[in-house]
């Protein structure tokens, strides 16, 4: 895990102020962008193995689970629902993206995590950590391969797979309870839509002269104020939150999927479109080929196609069978 120095304020809070209580920042919705690719087809999504399975103490710590078929344990996809951190749920998860996944043999979990609203930053980062750990404790149960781990998920939900994909391991091997002894690390993840940091002072140099700060930041962070971002803590809080501050040359590839296209942020431009722009990946991007970690990042006219799509990434990164998954 890499952090870097606190951003000092600059002139960012009196420009956010002037956007913060806008209407049009209240009235952005908070669900991701679709990713790129072809119309979905009408697919059925297949009933789960095991429904409403509690990973965690608190009630939103549920999950639905997808055995795929195969020989040998399967790997495991965990979906992560967006939704700002205030909304969303693992219902959420796409059904034919589901269905291609199990035909890829790939089991796949789908998560709740206690909004921001209930519990602010770490818990819903920490949930979906407790729910690796979970299903790691229980794989053998439900043959399930502990090595081979990845997470998806849009919006808030890609930027906890991001967290969990560069956070260091929150395995605590003396702990009373045997799931929190079990590895938090991934072997890849395939965010869509991600914000990559939630530093204001980072946002506004990304985003430009027209960032509004979106409304999801506030119960992330137990604030009610702009002003209250430039605390000391505040700052601490949104660094470590900010996936791109915790990269570190060991982590692991990451496959990145934005709908909307690398055009300039106007005046016009609402928060929600400005926290699902594809310059947070362009960002990470640049920052994981720095450092020799695999990037690979989609949005419109933009197409490296070192991988088919998602799935493809996914199973030769995490199948057994595939050549590239013993890399």
């Amino acid at each position: 895990m890499a952090l870097s120095g606190h951003r000092p304020g600059r002139t960012w809070i009196a420009v956010l102020l002037v956007c913060a209580f806008s209407p049009i920042a209240f009235a952005a919705g908070t669900a991701p962008a679709k990713a790129v690719g072809p119309t979905a087809k009408a697919v059925v999504k297949p009933t789960p193995d095991a429904a409403n399975v509690k990973y965690g103490p608190y009630e939103r710590n549920v999950l639905d689970l997808w055995l795929a078929e195969g020989e040998g344990p399967r790997p495991l996809v965990m979906y992560i629902h967006g939704g700002g951190f205030i909304a969303g749920d693992k219902s959420g998860l796409d059904a034919e993206e589901l269905t291609d996944f199990l035909q890829a043999g790939l089991s796949v979990a789908a998560i709740n995590y206690r909004y921001s609203t209930i519990a602010p930053f770490p818990a819903p980062m920490h949930d979906a950590a407790r729910a690796v750990q979970f299903l790691r404790y229980h794989a053998a149960d439900w043959r399930l391969d502990p090595e081979r781990f990845a997470a998806t998920g849009g919006s808030a939900g890609g930027m906890i797979a991001l967290w969990l994909a560069f956070h260091d391991d929150l395995a605590d091997p003396s702990n009373e309870d045997p799931v929190l002894r079990q590895s938090t690390r991934l072997t890849c993840a395939a965010p869509v839509s991600a914000p990559t940091t939630v530093i204001m002072s980072d946002y506004l140099e990304w985003v430009g002269e027209h960032a509004k700060v979106h409304p999801a930041t506030f119960p992330l962070f137990g604030i009610t104020t702009v002003e209250e971002c430039s605390s000391p803590e505040i700052q601490r809080l949104m660094a470590e939150a900010s996936p791109i501050e915790l990269l570190t040359p060991d982590d692991p590839p990451v496959f990145m999927n934005y709908g909307l296209p690398n055009t300039p942020l106007g005046p016009e431009s609402t928060p929600k479109e400005q926290v699902h722009h594809p310059l947070f990946g362009i960002r990470l991007k640049v920052a994981m080929d720095a450092l020799g970690v695999e990037a690979v990042l989609r949005y419109p006219d933009h197409c490296e196609d070192s991988y088919e799509d998602k799935t493809d990434f996914l199973s030769k990164k995490l199948v057994p069978t595939h050549p590239a998954a013993e890399q």
